[in-house]
């Protein structure tokens, strides 16, 4: 990797393969710019509109392959990489191909035609027949006897095991097409061919079955496929596919599936990997490829997570547009050019003038209406605060907290008992609900209780005050609380009952500290002992020959929790234990 410094910023360089071998593209970036700034940069080198098709890949120091992250930035994807060289590749072979145009549908062309000599496009002698006469008919034009002569095919590459026979049949079909074909039509004859074989879009992923058996996994918009001996002996459409994760080396597949359309059946399987990171490599590849082709919108993507108890956690989220998207967008485009292309007398005609049924004085009321139909929350409050049906709730905002003040006999004949109940209910309702309102409630009982007091030593000396005194006593006393009309009984009971409370509260306050729940004392205990219990019945689970446990030892958790971690670290036990006795 090279990287020069100007005016202060460092500036990347990089080479992208481009499909065809010779072909390379040197490109620039910065250590801020993410994967699709790169891939949007060699799209528009080479002019092509459907680029969320594509992809650029790179092999790490471990020589393992990963595909370019667009949400990430480059430099911390490709920081162990030296030289960095990068291939631009077709990553999502999309179920309709002759649905591309101009230079991606050359693209794709050329990533079939790349596929077939490198053993990826799997198929019959007579297909790759076929195939191989429409290279030779894209790379050396129409069929002329005098310039084609002899061996003319061998000179091309046009399969991975090209044998003679193979070349002799090419020629033979590449001499009886029709001359003055356009390059267009050889690009989709080439690609409707290779969509019908079963290893289209197919990138190989050497695995291992339960059984040990050498085979390789594909995955493509169909779903996932296995193949012995370039045959696809499994096949795992999309809408069975339940759940994709791994477990260390294991890549495991969710299945569930309905035989009779009634009752759904489960099944699991998993498949082996030669290391770690490629079967990462192979998860997140199923991942992206299932989530491109069945989901509606990329919005519907979530974070999606793998890797299980025994391996490192793995967490991917979706970046970029899914083929539905792509599909709607190029048909909206399709119907804005045929409105373009539509005269404007035809436009004039077929327009529907205005009726005077909907006047513009009326739109008014019909968007009130609509969105007076709106369904409403039960939670929501009216736009104007509180209304008047509201104004005996404490919980709206705009009513001030009522005080805690005694009631005159007068005041309950007056009012009524409900007022006293509804005063009642404030004075409980703040007391509990409010801490810091309690310490008011027991200022105004300390105030009442002194006031009381204070009552009856003025009526002790009421009959040798003057009466100026008396007057001006009294109106000190209205201002703080009516007692004039309150006998010293009621508000010795509003003091008691505020004392009671207040008693309570400290009460179940103690109580509570006294019953502190301690969680680290609760939860070390309990995790100890559900990992103690789990590594006994595993142990068991493993060591037993019982039948009971026949289905659950063939899992593939249990299958790679056996040869990953059970197996060496018991003869690594053996060992250790056998040396010192």
């Amino acid at each position: 990797m090279f990287k020069s410094r100007s005016e202060g910023n460092v500036v990347y360089k990089c080479t992208v393969r481009l499909l065809e071998d010779l072909d390379v593209l040197e490109c620039e970036f910065q250590p801020h710019h993410k994967g699709s700034f790169l891939l949007d940069y060699v799209c528009e080198q080479l002019e092509i509109t459907e680029k969320d098709y594509f992809g650029l890949r790179f092999v790490d120091s471990a020589k393992q392959r990963h595909w370019l992250d667009l949400a990430k930035t480059i430099i911390k994807q490709v920081k162990d990489v030296d030289p960095l060289v990068l291939s631009f590749r077709v990553k999502f072979y999309p179920a309709d191909p002759l649905r591309l145009t101009n230079n991606g549908k050359l693209m794709l062309y050329q990533q079939l035609k790349r596929d077939l000599r490198h053993g990826r496009l799997y198929c019959s002698a007579g297909e790759a027949a076929a195939l191989g006469a429409l290279i030779v008919q894209d790379e050396l034009g129409d069929y002329d006897a005098e310039t084609h002569t002899g061996e003319y095919v061998s000179s091309l590459k046009i399969a991975l095991r090209q044998s003679e026979p193979l070349e002799k049949k090419a020629m033979e079909l590449h001499q009886k097409r029709e001359p003055g074909q356009e390059a267009v039509a050889v690009y989709d004859e080439f690609v409707g061919i290779a969509r019908s074989l079963e290893t289209y879009g197919i990138d190989p992923h050497p695995v291992k079955d339960h059984r040990g058996t050498q085979l390789y996994l594909g995955i493509n918009f169909s779903g996932i496929s296995t193949f012995a001996a370039g045959r696809r002996t499994q096949h795992f459409r999309w809408p069975e596919v339940h759940k994709i994760n791994f477990e260390g080396k294991m890549f495991i597949i969710h299945l569930a599936y309905s035989e009779d359309r009634r009752e759904v059946k489960k099944h699991t399987v998993g498949f082996k990997c030669p290391s770690g990171a490629a079967c990462r490599y192979v998860w997140r590849c199923s991942i992206e490829q299932m989530l491109f082709f069945t989901l509606p919108t990329s919005q519907h993507a979530s974070v999606v997570s793998g890797g299980g108890f025994f391996s490192w956690g793995t967490k991917f989220r979706y970046s970029g547009r899914t083929e539905r998207e792509l599909m709607s967008e190029a048909l909206q485009a399709l119907r804005q050019q045929k409105l373009n292309n539509t005269s404007p007398s035809k436009r004039k005609a077929q327009s529907v003038p205005a009726t005077p049924s909907s006047p513009q004085g009326d739109l008014a009321e019909i968007r009130k209406s609509r969105y007076s139909s709106l369904p409403r929350s039960t939670m929501s409050e009216p736009l104007g605060g509180c209304g008047d049906h509201m104004a005996s709730s404490v919980y709206c905002t705009d009513n001030p907290l009522p005080t805690l003040e005694t009631v005159s006999e007068e005041a309950r004949k007056t009012n009524g008992e409900s007022n006293d109940h509804l005063s009642d209910y404030y004075f409980r309702d703040s007391f509990d609900h409010s801490s810091s309102e309690s310490g008011f409630t027991a200022a105004a009982a300390n105030s009442a209780n002194a006031l009381g007091d204070h009552h009856h030593q003025h009526h002790r000396h009421g009959a040798s005050s003057s009466g100026g005194h008396h007057s001006l006593l009294h109106h000190h006393h209205r201002q703080a609380y009516t007692t004039d009309n309150i006998p010293a009984l009621a508000i010795h009971s509003v003091t008691n009952h505020a004392a009671s409370i207040i008693q309570q509260q400290n009460a179940s306050n103690s109580a509570k500290n006294a019953k502190k729940f301690s969680l680290v004392q609760a939860f070390v205990p309990s995790f100890v002992f559900v990992v103690v219990v789990l590594i006994l019945s595993a142990i068991y689970i493993l060591e037993t020959d019982s039948e009971l446990f026949a289905s659950m030892r063939n899992w593939p958790e249990m299958i790679c929790l056996r040869y990953q971690y059970y197996q060496p670290l018991k003869e690594f036990l053996a060992k250790k234990f056998g040396a010192i006795f």
